[in-house]
């Protein structure tokens, strides 16, 4: 995707300057085949940060009203979102993501469904969980430090701060083995919850 190149060339490029973007962990990508991308959230932000881990095309989530102005089109569409209603059961978006993940391409699901704050994960949704089982791929979690502080609810133009993401360990799909494919879905997602709390907690760290 050229213009995909183009565009991630110059969003990270700006995103590296104003933020100081640093990666920590990125040999632990898997460097070919599919793979689900699992960030922490806190930021809308987050999608170019999460993107600094691979020059492969990373397809992801995002929200309806990200689309809702002409430079969210152009931004998303370019770092190859999937444009999801999360008011409905996009069931659209999710086979978008599942044909990705079979044509071997990487996507991103952000397991807390919407932006959190605090040092804590929210709860974590079984999505992400899920479609590993379903295509036995595996998951790589991903922390993001400092972008909390960038747009605070109430602000207008962003705070110049730093900014650093940590590249978890790949967490693979469980063998069934007969069992339920919810159940192991659950189980993968508190595996999930316990990676991705310890890189977002050393991206904090790291980034303060």
């Amino acid at each position: 995707m050229t213009f995909y190149r183009f565009a991630r060339a110059v969003v990270l490029s700006v995103c590296k300057i104003a933020f100081r973007v640093r990666v920590y962990g990125r040999e632990r990508v898997p460097p070919t085949g599919p793979y689900i991308v699992a960030p922490s959230h806190r930021s809308i932000l987050d999608v170019p940060f999460a993107a600094f881990i691979t020059k492969r095309t990373i397809r992801f989530l995002a929200k309806d009203e990200l689309f809702s102005t002409r430079f969210g089109v152009m931004l998303f569409t370019a770092l190859g979102a999937v444009r999801v209603d999360r008011g409905t059961a996009d069931r659209g978006a999710l086979r978008a993501l599942e044909r990705a993940l079979a044509e071997g391409s990487p996507v991103a699901v952000f397991p807390e469904g919407t932006r959190g704050s605090g040092p804590r994960l929210t709860p974590l949704f079984d999505g992400a969980a899920y479609l590993a089982v379903k295509l036995g791929v595996p998951i790589v979690p991903v922390g993001v430090g400092g972008s909390e502080g960038i747009l605070p609810k109430g602000s207008v133009f962003p705070r110049f701060r730093r900014v650093a993401v940590v590249v978890g360990v790949p967490i693979p799909p469980p063998e069934l083995e007969g069992r339920a494919r919810r159940a192991a879905a659950a189980k993968l997602t508190d595996e999930l919850g316990t990676e991705l709390q310890r890189v977002f907690t050393e991206a904090l760290r790291i980034a303060d």
